[in-house]
């Protein structure tokens, strides 16, 4: 089986940039070996998304900054084959956004979405993270990025198990 780890990203406001929590699960051999979650300073104070997340610039203001973190992050991502998330192209766009905003280099590793995966696999509808994990019996505490993280996870290794390939995509 693949190594990979899931990735899941809670954001401040609309900008790509204001990433305030991730969440990060590294799976080898269809086992989970590592589990790591940070909360982020964004760049700005400008908080949008506090009713989802539960998450304020008081909750982050002493955090550091996504260029401070990243070389705890960075560990959890060497070596693997590909990232996994639900919803894949946000959290793409939130690392590289993060990235280039603290002139980092992104880990250019390819992401599977987990949101294809069950669509395509399980016929699952709707695919929000929730409705997924219910039909997967998956224990999830959304907007959590520890925990959607785990769940993004479990559903890869759930496809593994029902013999997805990464190749297969």
């Amino acid at each position: 089986m693949e190594t990979f780890t899931a990735i899941d990203f809670e954001t401040a406001n609309h900008g790509a940039d204001s990433a305030c929590a991730v969440g990060l699960v590294r799976v080898e051999h269809g086992r989970i070996v590592r589990r790591e979650r940070r909360l982020i300073r964004p760049p700005s104070r400008d908080f949008f998304f506090t009713h989802i997340h539960g998450l304020s610039w008081k909750d982050v203001e002493t955090a550091p900054t996504f260029a401070q973190a990243w070389p705890a992050l960075v560990e959890v991502l060497e070596g693997v084959d590909y990232l996994a998330a639900h919803n894949a192209s946000f959290d793409r766009r939130v690392l590289n956004a993060c990235c280039r905003s603290h002139c980092l280099r992104d880990p250019s590793l390819p992401f599977v979405c987990t949101v294809d995966l069950a669509r395509r696999l399980w016929g699952i509808r709707p695919t929000r993270l929730p409705d997924v994990c219910r039909h997967l019996s998956i224990p999830l505490r959304h907007h959590y990025p520890a925990s959607d993280a785990e769940a993004c996870a479990q559903i890869v290794v759930t496809a593994q198990r029902a013999g997805w390939r990464y190749l297969d995509r």
